[in-house]
């Protein structure tokens, strides 16, 4: 019998809640702080920013949260996604390992955002928001909202970080087929861009830096309210259904995974693929060795401090402690714009100084070997942010080979990369910088970093 390529899931198997696996875990996280009081924040800190419902998931104790009806029905436009097993990478590696990748670039947009989007934009627009603003670095992000305000009529304002808006126009353009307004970041529309420009005309912008513009234009009007792609609990949660449908489709066809990789920026598509998985391991159902993998030239996980840090270059959102390389940082410009962020999650920083996941960094020249070699044999061109999780099965893929054993490797393709071609260009011509470890700029921008016992 021929193994399937796809592994599928009917409409009527898709999930219909998202897991919170905060109850589930050793310890609880640390709270976030006042910038100002460094105490403890509660609802009306965080109400300028968000709908309460979304607070509350922020904060919920609960292990599993219904999914509306509401948002099901968009989803219904995409999920559930198909799983696949990479049967013609695996004969080009000569693995006996099997590869198994969850893809998500058959989303509108194209990538896992719409998993969070979509919620974000129909809880706000409940409590009668008429406006959302946010940032974006590739600009998955920006399109996943751009595309879910539409779906309920509301007006979307996107700051793109410059070196992105730069490498990637037609993303724009796609944001704004879906009714946004897009600006590059920093840009002089805001107190907080301004201030950059004055410090940096030349800025190739950071993810940070978009964010502090986006809340200013935010806290600064009543109809409008501030959506995060990644990073807080409550956008971890809403991806996690990404692992929910694998873990339904891996069962199909009788496999867990030994290993799980994802690339790791901001952590949603990490946490969204992983945590699933996680809550089984740690019911003993499984084992599989779950891996965050980052970019070598912004490692927040395997390089940066863990301790409380603002959220946004210019010290407006709430302390978190998270694994940072300093709110002042701006990273090098690589292709991989999603994973351009200082600092990583939260939630999965906590997760990984349980012990519960590893770290890994990689080059993006290698990620682009990867990515050629998988386009290639699957044929899918992915975005340059989960080509880091597909050199990392590669990698793995090899020792499998070496060891003779049956690795099961299961991934998610968060997006594709047809807005991303510009790298590939870079690429094909032998122009790709493998920048290294910033190590002066991460230790200047840590002087800034409050201390906080």
């Amino acid at each position: 019998m021929t193994e399937p390529t796809k592994i599928l899931l009917d409409e009527s198997e898709m999930p219909t809640q998202w897991y919170n696996i905060i109850p589930d875990l050793p310890s609880p996280p640390p709270p976030p702080l006042h910038p100002g009081t460094h105490e403890p924040i509660g609802p009306d800190d965080l109400a300028p920013l968000f709908p309460m419902a979304l607070i509350e998931q922020e904060v919920t104790g609960e292990s599993h949260v219904d999914i509306p009806g509401e948002v099901l029905d968009v989803y219904r436009l995409w999920r559930p996604s198909p799983l696949y097993r990479a049967h013609r990478l695996e004969k080009l590696l000569d693995t006996p390992a099997r590869i198994y990748y969850k893809y998500e670039g058959v989303s509108p947009a194209g990538s896992h955002k719409p998993n969070t989007s979509v919620p974000q934009a129909y809880y706000n627009n409940a409590q009668g928001v008429k406006k959302l603003t946010t940032e974006t670095g590739a600009g998955q992000w920006g399109s996943a909202l751009a595309f879910a305000t539409a779906q309920y009529g509301m007006e979307c304002e996107v700051w793109q970080v410059r070196a992105s808006y730069d490498q990637k126009p037609y993303r724009k353009t796609m944001m704004e087929v879906w009714g946004a307004s897009v600006h590059p970041s920093p840009s002089d529309l805001t107190e907080a861009g301004r201030a950059m420009l004055a410090r940096d005309p030349d800025s190739p912008g950071s993810l940070g830096i978009a964010i502090s513009e986006a809340v200013e234009a935010a806290v600064g009007d009543p109809d409008t309210k501030y959506a995060l792609g990644s990073v807080l609990n409550h956008v971890l949660l809403h991806q996690t259904i990404i692992g929910e449908e694998a873990l339904l489709q891996l069962a199909k066809v009788g496999e867990t995974p030994d290993l799980l990789v994802g690339c790791t920026g901001g952590g949603s598509n990490f946490g969204g693929l992983s945590f699933p998985f996680l809550r089984e391991k740690m019911a003993g159902r499984m084992n599989p060795t779950i891996r965050c993998v980052e970019p070598a030239a912004c490692p927040s996980l395997t390089k940066g401090e863990y301790r409380y840090d603002f959220g946004d270059t210019m010290g407006m959102t709430p302390l978190v402690k998270m694994h940072t390389l300093g709110h002042d940082f701006i990273p090098d410009p690589i292709h991989a714009g999603g994973l351009r962020y200082h600092g990583m999650s939260p939630l999965v920083s906590h997760i990984y100084e349980e012990g519960l996941v590893e770290a890994e960094s990689i080059h993006q020249n290698e990620c682009f070997d990867a990515a050629i070699a998988f386009a290639k044999t699957e044929g899918i061109v992915p975005a340059p942010e989960p080509t880091h999780a597909i050199a990392a099965a590669i990698r793995e893929a090899h020792r499998a080979k070496e060891s003779g054993e049956e690795t099961v490797i299961l991934t998610a393709l968060c997006g594709h990369g047809h807005f991303d071609l510009k790298s590939y260009e870079a690429y094909l011509a032998g122009e790709l910088v493998d920048y290294d470890y910033p190590e002066e700029k991460v230790r200047a921008a840590m002087e800034n970093v409050p201390v906080i016992a």
